[in-house]
């Protein structure tokens, strides 16, 4: 009953999730990609590090995308932390319910809970609400509470719904994000920018998955490899009973 009770809370997310009825976009991670991670920490650390700690992750991390301390010190760090010191925020949590209505969340492991393809449907998907307090609202979160961090470089988009009637005369609404007022990137540049910030919200999730997935190759080749010396001795050993 315990494990049943441990499989439906693992679930229930998933399924809420899926319930959202939000087509996602694919997002192009590839964790092999070093440049890529480090722009997304660039990302992260100039635009979602201002509200959002990752109490999880330390700025040494970062070497195993192929920074030096050097290069951390003088590019990712500003508030006069050490490299090996987790990635924390100053905002007190309270402040931040009284003017947000909530604290902002740690992202630490936020792709493994979210998933990937719904951090790049949901950065790529925020469009001006006047009806929100913060003026803006998302397609893959509705009635979010998050302003748009990103809109200097996305931009204004705004929902745009049709109606239409299916062969069963039903009527069938479509939204459609607009671009209505250009931001600094060009769309296909801004997708790339948020594909770079997934990327490197994945890699923080598990820091260690690619060294872990070498490894593994590794230890399959060897048991692979002893596995044709084993059988070649076992072989040997009774050959001259059969």
């Amino acid at each position: 009953m315990n494990k049943l009770i441990l499989i439906l809370s693992l679930l229930l997310p998933v399924a809420a999730f899926a319930n959202e009825g939000v087509a996602l976009d694919k997002a192009p991670i590839n964790a092999a990609n070093q440049a890529s991670l480090q722009r997304g920490a660039k990302v992260f650390v100039n635009y979602c590090l201002n509200c959002h700690s990752a109490a999880s992750m330390r700025y040494n991390r970062l070497r195993d995308i192929g920074l030096t301390e050097e290069q951390i010190k003088a590019n990712l760090l500003f508030a006069g932390e050490k490299v090996g010191d987790t990635m924390t925020v100053a905002i007190n949590k309270k402040e931040a319910k009284a003017w947000l209505g909530a604290a902002p969340p740690d992202l630490s492991v936020i792709a493994r809970a979210r998933g990937a393809d719904w951090l790049y449907t949901y950065l790529r998907g925020f469009y001006r609400d006047d009806t929100r307090p913060t003026g803006w609202n998302n397609v893959a979160f509705d009635k979010v509470g998050m302003p748009h961090v990103l809109w200097q470089l996305q931009g204004d988009q705004v929902l745009k719904v049709t109606e239409s009637t299916d062969a069963h005369g039903n009527k069938v609404e479509t939204h459609q994000l607009v671009l209505a007022k250009p931001g600094k990137l060009s769309p296909g540049e801004y997708d790339i920018l948020v594909a770079d910030l997934v990327n490197y919200l994945v890699f923080m999730g598990e820091p260690a998955r690619t060294q872990r997935m070498q490894l593994g190759l590794v230890v399959l080749f060897f048991l692979a490899f002893f596995f044709v010396v084993a059988r070649a001795l076992k072989k040997e050993y009774w050959n001259d009973i059969h």
